[in-house]
């Protein structure tokens, strides 16, 4: 009787997991699509060699770093979103060695999405089809989850190089709600700059 009563139910399961695949079906296809997505930009980043370098402002490690990290690359123009203080950022890269004329500094972002916004045209115009991009590690995720939005529809391709923090990763809430500001900007032109905290301010 048990064998029976077991057997029915084990029919029953496996009559009822069909419809379950139906129904979770367009639930999977996005998360599909965005990991093909973001295997293809990784190994897109692999072979990409920049065409400059794009640092973002909020920690003063990120431009000490960027100052060493641009005598390696002596080629490449540096530009810098919304750093420190410009009398401070100018010291640091000319101690580093670094030729003024390849340090570009920009004070109109407020926030990451404007880190990308405010310079997307200007590199376009500038002919950058490649940069890396230089930020925490921590904040590394939701750089990359909006300038592969913003930087993405220029054609712009990233190459991340994250700096050691220490710190803890940031909550994956910051990276959904600032990529769903960068395809609100990319459909309207609307950065969604009062959906922030004031965490986020210049960071």
């Amino acid at each position: 009787m048990l064998l029976r009563i077991s057997c029915r139910q084990r029919r029953y399961v496996f009559a009822k997991n069909p419809r379950s695949k139906v129904r979770l079906l367009p639930w999977l296809l996005p998360v599909v699509a965005m990991s093909l997505m973001c295997g293809y930009k990784q190994i897109e980043s692999y072979f990409v060699r920049p065409d400059a370098i794009f640092v973002l402002g909020g920690a003063e490690e990120r431009e000490l770093y960027a100052a060493k990290f641009a005598r390696t690359h002596p080629n490449l123009p540096i530009w810098v979103s919304s750093g420190s203080p410009e009398g401070y950022a100018k010291r640091v890269f000319a101690k580093a060695g670094i030729d003024k004329h390849r340090v570009h500094l920009d004070y109109q972002a407020v926030d990451t999405v404007t880190n990308f916004t405010e310079l997307v045209d200007t590199l376009q115009a500038e002919g950058i089809d490649s940069v890396y991009l230089i930020t925490s590690d921590d904040h590394m995720l939701r750089a990359r989850v909006i300038g592969e939005i913003v930087f993405g529809s220029r054609g712009i391709v990233l190459k991340p190089v994250a700096i050691p923090s220490e710190r803890e990763p940031e909550p994956i809430e910051k990276s959904l709600r600032d990529g769903a500001r960068a395809i609100l900007w990319l459909t309207t032109g609307y950065t969604g700059a009062t959906l922030r905290d004031a965490s986020d301010l210049i960071k």
